[in-house]
C-alpha cells in the first residue's frame, strides 16, 4: 500500500496478520516490585495467614523429618545449573509465601503439591492441607563438581536468608531489614510475602530473585543477584517505604549465634571447647582506614553497642577460628560455618554499626545481630534506597590487609591488692604485616581504656610455638561503669594490626552461666 502523505512505500500490516503473529512476553522488572511495595505502604498492615497450628507446634526434629523430594525440584531436567527446592510451612516457618517463576513464558505461580514431600508417618501427611503453600525455597548449584547439586542459599522465615560458599555448612543468616532490634519498645519482624525467581540461561553463573517485604511499620522491594562459588556473592538492591515512624531501622543485618568461646568459661555440663557460628564483628572505616575487631560474647544481660564510623566501607560477622579441635563437634562442624561481609555501594551517609548481644542458655538461639543504622530515625512516609554486596564464605572475604586477632583469652587477676578486681586479657595476632617480622622485631603494644578503666600494664611478645604476636593487658574497670578497651600493635609508629576492642558490662564477672 502507498502512504499518499509521504509518497513513499510504507508497509501496512492488516489486522489479521497482527493477530497471527506470536505474542511478545513482557519482561518482569524490579520496578514492578517497587510499585507493589510503594502501594502496599499506603494501606493498613495485614499479617500473613498463619499455617495450621499443628504444623507450627511441630518440634524442630519432627519438622526436619519432612523432606522435599529432590526429583521434584524446579528446573530439574531443564539443563539449568540452578534448581529450586521447596520449604513447607511448620515449626518456625509460621506462614506461606507466594512463589512465582519468571521465564520466557512470563510469570507463573508455583502451586503447592503435597506429593513433592515425604512425611515421617501417614497420620501427619494426611493432615497437611492440599493448598498449604510454601514457606520458602532452597537454591542448589554444582559447587563441588559439575555433576553435583549443592544447597547454597535458603530463603525461609520472616526476612531471613542463609548462604554458604563451597565446602561450608549453614550458619549465620542475612536479613532484609530489622526494626527496633534490642530496644525496650520491642522488635518487629517484617516478612517476605512474595518471591519471583527468574529463570537463568543454561550457561548462567548467577540468577536473580525479587522479593516483596511487608511489616507493621514498613514495606520493601528487594532484588537479589546471586553468584554461587567458593564464596557466594549476593548483590542486593532494596527500596523501603515506611508506614510508621521507626526509631532504629537496621539495614543489611546479619544474625548469628554465639554460645561460648575461648573468651568465656564453658557453661556447666558442656564438654566442647567452643560453640559458635561467629566469633567476632569486623568493621572497616574508609575515612580513617581503621579496621576494628570486636570479639563476641554471650552476655548476662542484653547488650546493645554502637560503633560510629565516618564512612562505612564494610562490616561483617566472622568465623575466624576454623580448627576442628576448637569445637570437637563432628555433627555441627562449627569450623565450617561461613563468615558474612557487607560491602556498601555508594555513600551510606552518617550512622553506626550496631551490635546486639542477647543472653542465651543454648546454641539453638540466634542471639547475635549486627546491622547499619543511620543517625536519623525513619519517619512515616519516608522512602530509603539501598544497595550493597553481601558475601558468604571464608573469613578472607573482607580482604583485610592488616594483621588480625585470632584468639582472645580472659582471666581474673591474682596476687597483690594493686590488681584486685582487675582482668587479664591475652590477644593473639597473626598474618598481614606480621608475617615477615623476626622474633626480635621492635613491635609495640598500644592500649587505651574507656571511662573509668585503669590500664595497669600492657606488653607484647612473640610466641614461637604458635607463630603469633601476643598482646597482654591487665586492666581494672570501675564496676559502676563497666569496662571498655582498645588495643593494636605497631612498628616504627605504623599500625601492624586491626584494632581489637572489648567490652564488659557493669558488674561483669568471670563465672559459669547458670544451668
Amino acid at each position: 500500500m502507498i502512504d499518499s502523505s509521504s509518497r513513499k512505500w510504507r508497509p501496512v500490516f492488516p489486522l489479521v496478520c497482527l493477530m497471527l503473529m506470536p505474542s511478545v512476553v513482557r519482561a518482569f522488572t524490579f520496578n514492578e516490585v517497587v510499585d507493589q511495595a510503594r502501594t502496599l505502604s499506603t494501606s493498613e498492615y495485614t499479617a500473613p495467614e498463619p499455617a495450621p497450628q499443628f504444623l507450627r507446634d511441630l518440634s524442630y526434629s519432627r519438622y526436619q523429618s519432612i523432606q522435599f523430594r529432590p526429583e521434584s525440584s524446579i528446573w530439574r531436567n531443564s539443563g539449568s545449573p540452578f534448581q529450586i527446592m521447596m520449604v513447607q510451612p511448620g515449626s518456625v516457618y509460621s506462614h506461606a509465601v507466594e512463589l512465582n517463576v519468571v521465564d520466557g513464558k512470563g510469570v507463573r505461580a508455583v502451586p503447592f503439591r503435597k506429593s513433592d514431600f515425604s512425611y515421617p508417618d501417614e497420620e501427619l501427611g494426611k493432615r497437611v492441607p492440599a493448598d498449604l503453600g510454601y514457606a520458602g525455597f532452597k537454591l542448589t548449584y554444582p559447587l563441588e563438581n559439575p555433576e553435583s547439586s549443592n544447597q547454597f542459599l535458603v530463603f525461609g522465615g520472616a526476612s531471613y536468608f542463609r548462604g554458604v560458599g563451597k565446602g561450608q555448612v549453614f550458619g549465620l543468616s542475612g536479613r532484609a531489614v530489622t526494626v527496633n532490634t534490642g530496644l525496650p519498645s520491642g522488635e518487629e519482624f517484617p516478612s517476605f510475602t512474595k518471591f519471583w525467581l527468574v529463570r537463568p540461561a543454561n550457561d548462567a553463573e548467577k540468577m536473580v530473585i525479587f522479593g516483596l517485604l511487608d511489616g507493621p511499620s514498613l514495606t520493601g522491594a528487594y532484588r537479589f543477584t546471586v553468584s554461587p562459588g567458593k564464596n557466594t556473592v549476593i548483590d542486593v538492591d532494596a527500596r523501603l517505604f515506611y508506614r510508621n515512624d521507626v526509631e532504629q531501622p537496621g539495614l543489611a543485618p546479619l544474625t548469628s549465634m554465639f554460645y561460648y568461646g575461648e573468651n568465656s568459661l564453658k557453661p556447666r555440663g558442656q564438654w566442647r571447647p567452643e560453640v559458635h557460628d561467629s566469633d567476632g564483628l569486623v568493621i572497616h572505616d574508609q575515612a580513617t582506614g581503621e579496621w576494628l575487631w570486636r570479639p563476641l560474647v554471650n552476655p548476662e544481660k542484653l547488650r546493645l553497642s554502637y560503633h560510629t564510623v565516618e564512612r562505612l566501607a564494610g562490616f561483617g560477622l566472622m568465623q575466624r577460628d576454623q580448627q576442628f579441635n576448637s569445637y570437637e563437634d563432628n555433627e555441627a562442624r562449627y569450623e565450617n560455618r561461613p563468615s558474612g561481609w557487607v560491602e556498601p555501594k555508594g555513600d551510606w551517609g552518617s550512622g553506626q554499626v550496631a551490635l546486639v548481644e542477647i543472653p542465651s542458655k543454648s546454641e539453638a538461639n540466634d542471639n547475635i545481630v549486627a546491622f547499619w543504622t543511620p543517625d536519623e530515625p525513619a519517619l512515616a512516609g519516608d522512602a530509603d534506597k539501598l544497595s550493597y554486596r553481601l558475601h558468604f564464605g571464608q573469613p578472607g572475604i573482607s580482604q583485610q590487609p592488616a594483621g588480625h586477632a585470632t584468639a582472645t583469652f580472659i582471666g581474673g587477676s591474682e596476687g597483690a591488692d594493686a590488681t584486685e578486681n582487675a582482668f587479664r586479657f591475652v590477644i593473639d595476632f597473626e598474618d598481614g604485616p606480621l608475617d615477615p617480622l623476626g622474633a626480635d622485631a621492635a613491635v609495640i603494644s598500644n592500649v587505651s581504656g574507656g571511662e573509668g578503666v585503669e590500664v595497669l600494664e600492657h606488653f607484647v611478645q612473640y610466641v614461637e610455638a604458635k607463630d603469633v604476636w601476643r598482646l597482654s593487658v591487665l586492666a581494672r574497670p570501675d564496676r559502676s561503669k563497666g569496662l571498655s578497651l582498645r588495643g593494636f600493635l605497631s612498628l616504627d609508629g605504623e599500625p601492624l594490626t586491626e584494632t581489637w576492642t572489648y567490652e564488659l558490662g557493669v558488674g561483669s564477672a568471670l563465672r559459669q552461666q547458670p544451668e
